[in-house]
């Protein structure tokens, strides 16, 4: 049995070489001043969702939203082996909060064939981890977050490892299902030449999937 993978991915700033230039007066992060990569964790969770499909089979879409320049991330995620992606951008969803986000998501995913949604635990700008379990919580289905390791699936069952910090659990939840993914889960898997080859001749920046949050049925009105 094949499997739908969703998963949300981030381009954020690179916070692990905050200096003072990279603060503002107000004590946010000036995001021009430092350079822009995949969201550590969202790698690892691009990584579970290939080795789902390379197990068991299916389809991977990755979801971004973000500034046009944010599509770095889902050409990323090409080379690495997902098979679609699409670019969420718009003015009015500038400076969303996590709310505002997940609903986006949250739309954009039910637009989709889908079986697990994948994202990281959480993003290294806001350090907040509540965008993929409100976005669970809109899409109407259970989460598990804390991922270290899938154990298996069966049918529409799914056995994952949780790594509680002080502990493990092992859970079981029924499909379609949201995932949260924490950075030991897995070695995320380099760029393939081939594919990375492939893309850059097939796809520019400009031919990358662009869509608006009106364009996912959500009203920001």
């Amino acid at each position: 049995m094949s499997y739908n993978c969703v998963v949300l991915v981030k381009q954020v700033p690179d916070t692990h070489r905050i200096t003072g230039q990279a603060m503002n007066e107000d004590g946010t992060v000036n995001r021009a001043a430092l350079p822009a990569i995949f969201n550590p964790e969202d790698l690892n969770a691009l990584e579970l969702a290939l080795r789902i499909k390379d197990q068991y089979g299916g389809k991977v879409t990755v979801i971004t939203m973000g500034l046009p320049a944010a599509s770095e991330v889902l050409r990323q995620s090409l080379y690495r082996g997902a098979d679609e992606a699409i670019l969420i951008t718009d003015p009015r969803a500038a400076a969303s909060d996590t709310l505002a986000t997940s609903y986006i998501l949250s739309c954009a995913v039910r637009r989709l064939p889908f079986d697990i949604v994948l994202c990281g635990r959480q993003a290294i700008d806001g350090d907040t981890a509540q965008v993929g379990p409100q976005t669970a919580e809109k899409l109407c289905i259970p989460q598990v977050s804390y991922v270290e390791s899938l154990l298996g699936i069966e049918g529409r069952t799914i056995t994952l490892r949780r790594n509680l910090g002080n502990g493990f659990q092992e859970v079981r939840g029924k499909l379609p299902i949201l995932l949260t993914v924490i950075g030991e889960a897995n070695e995320p898997r380099v760029a393939s030449v081939k594919r990375l080859m492939k893309y850059k001749k097939a796809r520019s920046k400009a031919e990358l999937p662009k869509e608006s949050a009106e364009a996912q049925y959500a009203d920001l009105t």
